[in-house]
């Protein structure tokens, strides 16, 4: 099976493309409260057969790599996609805080208004067919989810010593318009995991799988058909 883990204000319907290509799939629908990336690590898990493939995105990306720390024996193949691995950085947890702010004072949808624009390439944010979904999907999130996740992310454990232990097929992979999660990022990433692959999708933001979902998912399948 194929596990598929959303990021931050995300739920199953970020994978919609992914869910309809791939049979033997299935997507966290969301991770309620909990507001540890561990504790979400748990979550997927509750949900995991023995033995699965696990795929990723954004925060789900950091998600994935929790469940690998917690259970690397049934994890058959790992891929984190538009994520990233690195610490807290300088004024990360304040420029974090302004934006939950803006939910608080202004309201959750101010929040996101403000929010998902840079998560989308330029193009694609005019296509309703792509940022319609994505805007509703987000704000039916919340303010309650986005400050737990919010949380998890500025608490997020040191994954430095983690990388090069994973031995299992990976794929590290994001858009070529991605200014959240780079290309130069995800460069180091698959540079620090023994073996990883790097895909970079081209004319793609952050919301990949539903900016370029033929791409996404080749590059899936193609992953799918590495030996575990």
């Amino acid at each position: 099976m194929l596990l598929l883990l959303p990021g931050l204000a995300c739920d199953a319907r970020i994978y919609e493309p992914q869910l309809a290509a791939f049979a033997d799939s299935r997507a966290v629908n969301g991770y309620g409260l909990a507001d540890t990336l561990p504790e979400m690590a748990r979550v997927a898990l509750a949900e995991a057969p023995e033995s699965f493939d696990l795929l990723g995105h954004s925060m789900g990306g950091r998600v994935a790599l929790e469940v690998y720390r917690l259970a690397p024996e049934r994890v058959r193949r790992l891929a984190l996609v538009s994520t990233g691995v690195h610490p807290l950085r300088e004024g990360e947890p304040e420029k974090r805080r302004a934006l939950q702010q803006v939910g608080w004072d202004n309201g959750f949808e101010a929040l996101i208004d403000q929010w998902l624009p840079p998560m989308v390439a330029g193009p694609n944010r005019a296509n309703p067919a792509i940022y319609g979904p994505l805007r509703e999907m987000n704000l039916e999130a919340g303010q309650d989810v986005f400050d737990a996740q919010i949380h998890a992310l500025v608490g997020r454990p040191d994954v430095t010593d983690l990388l090069p232990r994973i031995s299992c097929p990976t794929l590290v992979m994001t858009g070529e318009l991605d200014s959240w999660a780079p290309p130069g990022q995800h460069e180091a990433i698959a540079a620090a995991i023994p073996g990883a692959e790097l895909v970079i999708v081209p004319g793609a933001g952050h919301m990949i799988q539903l900016e370029a979902p033929e791409a996404v998912n080749s590059a899936i399948s193609d992953w799918l058909a590495r030996p575990a």
